[in-house]
C-alpha cells in the first residue's frame, strides 16, 4: 500500500467511523422525493404511533370491563382497537411502498451520476483503478447507502418515534416504575459496548468470505478455457470448496456471537421486566395501583425492548454505507482532467494536417519522460507509420492527438489549433480509432457498426461491411446482420472482430484515422483481408498506423521509428533501409530470407536522415 495515495487506504475497507458530512450528502439525494418523504413519514406515524395506544386500552379493558364485569365497555374498547389496528395497517403499507420509491430513486439516481461522472473521466484514472473496482463501487457500494436511506433511515426513525413514544407513555403513567424498569440499562449499555468489537468482526469476516466466493468465480469463469487446457479443474474444485468452507465458518461463528449477546440482551430485559412485576404487583396488593395499569405498563416494558434491538442493529449498516459513501465521493469528486476551457471552440472541419511541437510527456510525475522533445509534421492525406519497441512512447503519441491526455509541455495542433482550444467532442466526432483488439459489444454486428454512427442506415452499414471485406462473412451468418456476438463479442474471431470494428471506422466517416496495432493477433491471410480494408479506410484521411510488423506499414508515406522516447528515424521505408538504422535492424529481423534492394533494384545506398522531415 502506498503512503502517497490515501485513497488506497480505504478502497477496500468493509466499514469506516461514521462521517457527518458524507452523511449529510447521501440525505441530499432524498430532495427528489419530497412527497414521497412526506408520506413515509405519515405512515411512520400510524405505524408506530397507533400501536402505543394497544396496551393503554388493554389495561382499561380489565379495568373498565373485565373486573366490573362491563360488557359493554370491553365491546367498544375492542372496536376502538380494531379501527386502530387498521390505521396502523395503512401506515404499515404506506411507509413500505414509500420508502421502496425512495430507495429506488435514490439508487438509480446516485448509480446514474457515478456512471455519469466515470465516462468523463480521463484514461489516467482507469490506469489507476482496475475495473474491478470501478464495477463494485456501481454495484455494491451504491446499493450499500441506498440501502441505508431506504431500509435504514425508515427502521431508525420508525422504531425512534417508538421508543420515545413508549418512554413518554410510561413516564406519564408511573415515573417510579419506569425508574424500575430502566435500572439494568447500565448492563445493557456494557455488554453492546464489549461485544461490539466482535459482532462486527465477526460479520465483517462472512462479507470477505464471500466477497471472496465471487472474485475467485469470476476469475474461474473467465479464465474456463486456460483452465480445461491445463486439467485444473480438480484444482479449481477443491479451492472453492475451500472457500465455501470458509464462509460457512465464518457465517457459523458470526451467528454463535449473534446468539450469544442478543439472549443476554433479553434477558437483560426480562429482568427489568420482572422486577417491574414485583414492584408493581405488590403495589397492586396494596391498592395503590390497578390490575390492569400493571398490565399495561409491562406490556409497554416489553415493547421498549424491542426498538433498541432493531437500532442497534442498525450500526454495522451505517459504518458501511460510511464506507461505501467515502470510496464513491471520492470518484464523484475527482475531476476529468481533460475538459473543455470556458472558451473553447468547435473544431472546424478537420483537413488533415497535424504537428507536434517540442512536445514532453509522461503519465506520472515520478517517472521518466516518456516522450522527449518530440517534433514533426504530417501533410493532409499522409499515413505515417510509428515503430518502435513497446514501451518506446507511440501508443502515447496518439493518446495526445486523441487528446485523451495533454502534454506537459509543448503543443499538440491540428490544421493549426490547439487541441487544447478546441471542444473535446467536436476533435474526436471527427477522428477514428481502431486498437489491437477490435472490441465488440453486447449486440448484433449491425449495432456494432453503427457505433460508429448511430443514425446509420442499414444500407450504410452494409455499404462499409463491403468496403472492408466484411460482408462476404456476414451473409454466411444465417441472422446476416442481425447475429448477435455475445459478450466482448465472444461469438466472433479475433480478425472478425477487428474487420466489424474497420467497419465501425469507416462508417463514422473520419479525417484521422489511427490504427493501433490492427493486424497484431490474426492470421496471414486474414492480415491480407485486414491490409485491404485499410487501404479503403485511409483513402483521402490522414493516418497513424502502429504495427509490429513491417509488411503491413512498408508503404506508409513516412515511417517514424521511436526509441526511448524520442524520434530516432523518419522517411520512407526506403529511404530508411538505406539509412541501415534501427529500422533497418528490425527488417532483417522480420525478413532475413529476402534481399534488401533500393527503390530501382540495385542495392542498397546508405544516405543519412537523422532528423524528421518537415512539411
Amino acid at each position: 500500500m502506498s503512503e502517497n495515495n490515501p485513497f488506497e487506504q480505504f478502497e477496500e475497507a468493509e466499514q469506516r467511523p461514521f462521517n457527518r458530512e458524507h452523511f449529510v450528502r447521501m440525505l441530499g439525494y432524498l430532495r427528489s422525493y419530497k412527497r414521497a418523504g412526506f408520506l413515509t413519514g405519515v405512515g411512520i406515524l400510524l405505524a408506530a404511533g397507533v400501536p402505543l395506544f394497544e396496551p393503554y386500552l388493554l389495561g382499561k379493558i380489565v379495568d373498565d370491563g373485565i373486573v366490573p364485569g362491563n360488557v359493554e365497555a370491553v365491546r367498544n374498547i375492542a372496536i376502538m382497537m380494531a379501527v386502530l389496528q387498521l390505521f396502523a395497517w395503512i401506515g404499515r403499507r404506506t411507509t413500505n411502498l414509500m420508502a421502496a420509491v425512495i430507495g429506488q430513486g435514490t439508487l438509480f439516481d446516485l448509480r446514474e451520476d457515478l456512471f455519469t461522472h466515470i465516462q468523463k473521466l480521463s484514461l489516467r484514472f482507469y490506469d489507476k483503478h482496475p475495473v474491478g473496482r470501478i464495477m463494485s463501487r456501481i454495484t455494491s457500494d451504491v446499493e450499500s447507502i441506498a440501502r441505508l436511506l431506504n431500509t435504514g433511515l425508515v427502521t431508525f426513525v420508525g422504531e425512534g418515534v417508538t421508543l420515545i413514544g413508549i418512554i413518554i407513555v410510561m413516564l406519564w403513567m408511573s415515573w417510579q416504575l419506569t425508574l424500575v424498569a430502566f435500572v439494568t440499562m447500565p448492563f445493557l449499555a456494557i455488554l453492546l459496548y464489549i461485544m461490539r468489537t466482535s459482532l462486527e468482526t465477526s460479520w465483517k469476516n462472512v462479507r470477505k468470505s464471500v466477497s471472496n466466493i465471487n472474485t475467485y468465480t469470476n476469475e474461474s469463469v473467465n479464465g474456463i478455457q486456460v483452465t480445461q487446457a491445463f486439467v485444473r479443474e480438480e484444482h479449481n474444485i477443491n479451492k472453492f470448496e475451500g472457500l465455501t468452507q470458509d464462509s460457512h465458518n465464518a457465517f457459523m461463528s458470526a451467528v454463535k456471537s449473534d446468539e450469544l449477546i442478543w439472549p443476554v440482551v433479553d434477558f437483560i430485559g426480562v429482568v427489568g421486566t420482572s422486577l417491574v412485576i414485583i414492584v408493581g404487583g405488590a403495589m397492586v396488593l396494596n391498592e395503590t395501583l390497578t390490575l390492569g395499569f400493571v398490565i399495561a405498563f409491562i406490556y409497554y416494558v416489553w415493547r421498549f425492548w424491542q426498538p433498541l434491538s432493531a437500532m442497534s442493529r442498525l450500526y454495522g449498516m451505517t459504518l458501511s454505507a460510511m464506507a461505501s459513501a467515502e470510496r464513491i465521493f471520492f470518484f464523484i469528486d475527482t475531476a476529468p482532467e481533460i475538459t473543455n476551457k470556458p472558451n473553447a471552440k468547435s473544431m472546424p472541419h478537420i483537413i488533415g494536417r497535424v504537428a507536434f511541437e517540442k512536445v514532453f510527456f509522461k503519465y506520472d510525475s515520478d517517472q521518466e519522460w516518456i516522450l522527449n522533445d518530440i517534433e514533426f509534421r504530417v501533410a493532409p492525406g499522409e499515413t505515417i507509420a510509428l515503430v518502435g519497441h513497446t514501451g518506446s512512447g507511440k501508443t502515447s503519441i496518439i493518446n495526445l492527438l486523441m487528446r485523451f491526455y495533454d502534454p506537459i509541455e509543448g503543443m499538440v495542433r491540428i490544421d493549426g489549433h490547439d487541441l487544447r482550444d478546441v471542444e473535446v467532442a467536436s476533435l474526436r466526432s471527427q477522428m477514428a480509432m481502431v486498437l489491437q483488439d477490435g472490441f465488440a459489444f453486447s449486440g448484433t454486428i449491425a449495432d456494432n457498426i453503427r457505433y460508429g454512427k448511430l443514425d446509420a442506415t442499414d444500407e450504410e452499414i452494409e455499404v462499409v461491411a463491403k468496403a472492408v471485406h466484411l460482408d462476404e462473412f456476414v451473409q454466411t451468418l444465417d441472422d446476416k446482420y442481425a447475429t448477435d456476438v455475445g459478450e466482448r463479442g465472444n461469438r466472433l474471431s479475433v480478425g472478425q472482430r477487428q474487420l466489424v470494428a474497420f467497419a465501425r471506422a469507416l462508417l463514422a466517416d473520419p479525417r484521422i484515422l489511427i490504427l493501433d496495432e490492427a493486424t497484431s493477433s490474426v492470421d496471414t491471410e486474414t492480415e491480407q483481408r485486414i491490409q485491404q480494408a485499410m487501404v479503403t479506410l485511409r483513402e483521402g484521411r490522414t493516418a497513424f498506423v502502429i504495427a509490429h510488423r513491417l509488411s503491413t506499414i512498408r508503404h506508409a508515406d513516412r515511417i517514424m521509428v521511436i526509441d526511448h522516447g524520442r524520434i530516432l528515424e523518419y522517411g520512407t521505408h526506403q529511404e530508411l533501409l538505406a539509412l541501415r538504422g534501427r529500422y533497418f535492424d528490425l527488417y532483417l529481423t522480420q525478413f532475413a530470407d529476402q534481399p534488401v534492394l533500393n527503390g530501382n533494384g540495385n542495392g542498397v545506398e546508405k544516405r543519412p536522415l537523422s532528423k524528421p522531415v518537415l512539411v
